[in-house]
């Protein structure tokens, strides 16, 4: 006999139960269920619970847990739905509660959403007559029952009220038991993640302790046990859940419509208007074009995708309108001629041989992704505009769920157990930093989380629940990109909840949300787009003709003289230190180049990059497997960089059309022992019909093969090199205005900007002290240079530096000294914390004062401030305060060059003015190297360096034997600087933090970096 479960909450519903799916259906298995019902408080988990079971062949039945409010009272229901009539009304009685955010369901919306219901009221001892009768005249016989719990397989005290009621109004009673947790032993955890979910620790005395007596899933014999009685509950509450039969395969996409006359049809307005695109975006339309417009109109018409493409359309020229900055293009979209013809996308497909079936495959239907970048401080803006367009009830944001990380679990639990905070950060110190550790993994790999769980039974004991609720879903957040978009009102199809800025949120995160056919489109916000935006802006300040991002031509010299030489901070995709490498092997001279880096450059791929360079600059032969392939792989110097070539070949050699090549490169890349020999049969005999002997077709199927997963979309390579050479263009030829926007973008990421000013100081561009007169809130141009933002000068708050500007804009003439600046700012504004950053870093140098002497006077300053200010007291003199006099400057000797370098460094983040180590290489007059000439060198070279400690790694090797690795500074950069233990035991004494050394030795790189290897230090 089938076992039934009526109530299981799972983890989904967050912080309520430790049942996750996997174990779930192992369990259900072990214990031969025939049905069981999740319940949770939401309608979260309940699409991947539904697939689990079903996959299993076990009755998935869907319900939910509601509080009602009746005439009679609140009373918390078990709603199932009967049908797929009820479970769409799950969807609409859970969506109306949450984006409501009301706790309590309206006795009138229970009675609107019944329709396919079942519901189930649990017995409590003050259970009323009248209250039991309301809810049956609600739902009427056979849609509503009453359960009586035995926790433990105890009876309850109200048994015989209910038995009797039951037979009264004649409702059957159903045997119910809720699970939170699988085993029995999993009842402590489970209480522990409650306490979590109150945010309370476990003694804290004000906690709700739950009922964790049983709550685990029972076995079909505690079930008899328990019920030993009462069969006839168990056959209803089996009857009940059996009755239960909902089905929500995927049946179809459910694409939105675009709103259009009745007179126009979808099909003909696209074609209108991709030809009527097509003829503004190329000069002269030759027989190629009109005919892969064509193809592609009727591939999408094929799939009815034509809504689609007009939506997407929309919102680019609402973008466009607005100025919004959006991405060339993204991903496979960018192979389309369609998305070109209708500025969805700024990369003609036919001019880089890109592929439509990358992107729409009439062979294998799947939904259409258009992903679209935009400059990420206006994404919002176009999202309210489809918003608007569709309404309110048809968009929606995407949740996402945020799980305990090995990390979190560990602290969480030992939070709630009570341990002190120096435990904690001891706990995340013993837990590697490596993306996904599980805990377990951190156990076999950490000695001291091993030794500290080892010492205490309380440890122990925190170990085995961390470990229990590790991965458990803990908060929703909304996704970064997903919109979904839908034809009929969201509610129809899934569960919504509220969101930010009146847009609603999904209850189901995105793999689910497709599930079930909802078109998602990607919104991206590209922090680059919004980097270009403000470069475009400091260069079009006051310009009659404003530069255009479109003017940018791809073959710009001075943008390959750049890239040539890797100087490439700031700019997209090409910053890191193996990237600079690899343009300096490859030595750009043309925009595929950039392409092809951008798509080499990735683990396995990256073993190609020499031999490009080689055979770019002719140092060595360009090879073909098969002369058939040189018209395909020659801009890519005989090698396999896209899949689009791996398609290519397969449709020139062996006839392949380009969906059937897409599927054949799909297939290979997964590496599929079976998949590679039946694939491997087929494009050899298709090979052989067109021509090829057996051993040529083998050995090009093999090349297939060896690249498969190696090939990059060209397309996304494409899109995506266009900003990053768009962004060298502005670096090569506005660079003012490019370190200015990249520095205003990095405010509050200190080492960002200080590799930033080490640039520009090696480039010789002006850099302006901060300054009350002249600098505004962030990095601004000013006469040829760049002035320091108040913002970046650390302690300086927010409101200080508006009421500053504001200030600053209303008067006529500048302040004259500190004094005048306290009484212009008040005392609410000027204090000590506000101002004395301010003079550390030189911005009231302007005042003619020594910085000492402004820091003497600070607090006379401040207090002239408080007595100036309106107070009651003032306003005895009638508003006056001219009686009070300014005090004097309080003159003090000029502050050392250190110390004044020191508190630079304080509040600026580095050496301003001067760099220490600048006077002290002139004091030596000796030959040294400069850090910047050091990691620009290409080869080893003998090095003797002056340079300041930032950080000492400390560390033994396997020996047992003491070693260092240094991070060291000086005007012009900073490195990694090695101690052997020979080394290091001779030097140690030395090593000290912010201390300034003089070292000699052997410059070295490592993986694309470079550092020293210590012979000698002196200081």
């Amino acid at each position: 006999m089938k076992t039934v479960y009526p109530q299981i909450v799972t983890s989904a519903d967050m912080l309520k139960s430790t049942i996750q799916l996997e174990q779930l259906i192992q369990k259900l298995k072990q214990n031969n269920a025939g049905a069981a019902a999740i319940t949770n408080s939401r309608l979260y988990g309940l699409l991947p619970f539904w697939h689990a079971l079903h996959a299993q062949q076990i009755k998935a039945v869907l319900g939910l847990t509601v509080n009602v409010q009746l005439e009679t009272g609140i009373v918390s229901l078990v709603l199932y739905a009967k049908d797929n009539n009820g479970y769409e009304n799950l969807l609409k009685i859970s969506s109306s509660i949450e984006t409501r955010e009301i706790t309590v369901l309206p006795k009138r919306w229970l009675e609107a959403y019944k329709n396919g219901l079942i519901a189930v009221y649990k017995g409590e001892s003050s259970t009323e007559l009248e209250l039991l009768s309301e809810l049956q005249m609600i739902f009427g016989n056979g849609q509503f029952y009453l359960a009586i719990e035995r926790p433990n397989g105890e009876k309850m005290e109200h048994e015989e009220t209910i038995i009797q009621y039951s037979e009264q109004l004649t409702i059957p009673i159903t045997a119910f038991h809720m699970s939170r947790y699988i085993e029995k032993e999993d009842a402590f955890a489970y209480e522990v993640l409650n306490a979590m979910d109150q945010s309370l620790k476990m003694n804290d005395h004000t906690r709700l302790k739950p009922s964790t007596d049983s709550l685990h899933i029972l076995s079909s014999e505690e079930w008899s046990e328990w019920f030993f009685d009462a069969p006839s509950w168990i056959e209803n509450t089996e009857r009940m859940l059996n009755s239960c039969n909902v089905s929500i395969e995927k049946s179809a996409s459910i694409m939105p419509k675009y709103p259009l006359p009745e007179t126009k049809n979808s099909k003909d307005y696209l074609r209108e208007l991709c030809e009527e695109g097509l003829n503004k975006r190329i000069k002269e339309i030759t027989k190629p074009y009109v005919e892969r417009l064509n193809y592609e109109l009727s591939i999408i018409n094929q799939m009815h995708y034509e809504d689609y493409f007009l939506i997407v359309q929309d919102f680019m020229k609402f973008s466009k309108q607005q100025n919004i900055l959006t991405g060339p293009g993204r991903g496979s979209s960018a192979s389309s001629l369609v998305a070109f013809s209708l500025n969805i996308t700024d990369i003609d497909p036919l001019r880089y041989g890109l592929l439509f079936e990358r992107f729409l495959n009439p062979e294998r239907i799947t939904m259409p992704d258009i992903d679209i970048d935009f400059a990420d401080s206006r994404r919002m803006e176009v999202i309210q505009y489809v918003v608007k367009k569709y309404g309110q009830n048809y968009v929606s944001q995407i949740i996402t769920f945020g799980t305990l990380s090995a990390k979190a679990a560990a602290r969480e639990v030992a939070r709630v157990f009570g341990f002190e905070s120096t435990t904690l950060e001891a706990i995340s110190s013993f837990i590697p930093a490596k993306p996904g550790i599980t805990l377990k993994e951190a156990f076999d790999m950490s000695e001291k989380l091993r030794e500290f769980i080892q010492t205490e039974e309380i440890r122990k004991k925190w170990f085995q629940v961390a470990l229990a609720l590790e991965g458990l879903p803990r908060n929703a957040s909304t996704h970064a990109a997903g919109i979904v978009l839908s034809p009929v009102s969201l509610v129809d199809v899934i569960p919504i909840q509220s969101g930010h800025e009146d847009i609603y949120l999904t209850q189901w995160p995105m793999k689910e949300v497709e599930q079930v056919g909802l078109l998602k489109m990607d919104f991206l916000g590209l922090r680059n787009l919004t980097i270009i935006e403000r470069i475009l802006k400091i260069i079009n300040y006051r310009q009659s003709d404003p530069f255009k991002l479109a003017e940018i031509p791809l073959h710009d010299e001075l943008t390959f003289q750049l890239l040539q030489q890797g100087d490439t901070t700031g700019v997209f995709q090409l910053e890191s230190a193996g990237m600079r490498q690899a343009l300096k092997q490859i030595n750009p001279t043309k925009f595929e180049d950039v392409v092809a880096v951008n798509a080499l450059f990735r683990p396995g791929p990256m073993d190609s990059i020499p031999l490009y360079a080689k055979r770019k600059a002719g140092q060595a032969p360009v090879t073909y497997e098969h002369p058939i392939l040189e018209p395909i792989l020659k801009e890519t110097y005989g090698i396999i960089v896209y899949q689009e070539q791996i398609m290519q070949i397969a449709s020139k050699m062996a006839g392949f059309t380009f969906g059937e090549a897409d599927l054949l490169r799909r297939a290979v890349s997964k590496k599929n022992r079976e998949v590679l020999q039946s694939e491997r049969v087929h494009f050899v005999q298709k090979a052989i019909q067109e021509g090829h002997s057996d051993q040529s077709a083998t050995a090009v199927y093999d090349l297939i093969v060896r690249f498969a997963d190696y090939g990059f979309p060209k397309s996304h390579a494409v899109a995506y090199s266009v900003i990053s050479f768009q962004m060298a263009y502005l670096k090569a030829h506005f660079p003012v205005a490019f370190y200015s926007a990249l520095l205003s973008i990095a405010t509050g990421n200190q080492v960002k900007i200080n590799e930033l000013m080490m640039e520009m100081r090696q480039k010789d561009m002006v850099i302006l002290a901060p300054s009350i007169f002249s600098s505004q809130r962030f990095f601004t141009v000013e006469s040829g240079g760049i002035r320091f933002g108040l913002q970046a000068i650390k302690g300086v708050s927010h409101n200080f530096i508006q009421k500053l500007l504001q200030q600053r804009k209303e008067r006529e003439s500048q302040w004259e000294d500190i004094f005048e600046l306290a009484s212009d700012l008040s005392a609410v504004y000027f204090t000590r914390k506000n101002v004395e950053p301010l003079i550390k870093a030189g911005a009231l140098d302007e005042f003619g004062y020594d910085r000492a002497t402004l820091l003497s006077t600070l607090d006379a300053a401040v207090k002239y401030a408080e007595l100036i200010s309106p107070t009651e007291e003032s306003d005895l003199f009638g508003g006056d305060a001219s009686h009070f006099g300014k005090s004097k400057h309080i003159k003090s000797e000029t502050l050392p060059i250190m110390e004044k370098l020191q508190f630079e460094k304080e509040v600026l983040g580095q050496y301003f003015s001067e760099h220490p180590t600048v006077s002290k290489k002139k004091m030596l007059n000796n030959k040294f190297v400069d850090i910047w000439d050091v990691l620009q060198a290409t080869k080893d070279i003998q090095v003797k360096i002056v340079g300041i400690i930032q950080d000492i790694k400390r560390i033994r090797t396997k020996k047992g034997e003491a070693m260092a690795f240094l991070t060291v500074q000086d005007d012009t950069g900073s490195l990694s600087v090695t101690l052997f233990p020979e080394e290091y035991a001779k030097f140690n004494a030395l090593l000290k933090e912010q201390e300034m050394l003089v070292i000699s030795g052997k410059s070295e790189r490592r993986n694309g970096r470079s550092q020293i290897i210590t012979k000698y230090i002196e200081n």
